[in-house]
């Protein structure tokens, strides 16, 4: 970072940061819409928000003008980005796995339940 920032780069870098977390939440919004419905077309919109976010975030990089190790570090976060997603859903998944059993098991019992 020896160069000077100048106006431009600051507001470009104030856009890019908007940005990153506006698609940064569409990227996780749709990604666990298109996990609930089952829905290729939410999956698509999702990866579409995913490239519009690590494209930010390279301009981000570029107009602060990260450059070395930051190169490594921006790297870590966009994968971390991505697969956070996966993870974070087969936690849920794993979770809320038993709720749904308990729902199953209290139904049965009580359309097996004779009122008297």
């Amino acid at each position: 970072m020896t160069e000077p920032v100048f106006a431009a780069h600051i507001m470009l870098a104030t856009l890019s940061g908007a940005m990153i977390i506006l698609f940064g939440a569409f990227y996780a919004f749709f990604f666990a819409w298109s996990r609930l419905k089952n829905s290729a077309s939410h999956a698509l919109l999702a990866y579409a928000s995913y490239a519009v976010f690590a494209v930010f975030t390279l301009v981000l990089a570029r107009a602060l003008h990260l450059s070395g190790h930051w190169h490594i570090l921006i790297g870590l976060i966009l994968l971390g980005y991505w697969l956070a997603p996966y993870g974070v859903w087969r936690l849920c998944v794993s979770t809320h796995a038993h709720e749904k059993t308990q729902a199953t098991t209290r139904t049965r019992q009580t359309r097996n339940y004779k009122f008297h």
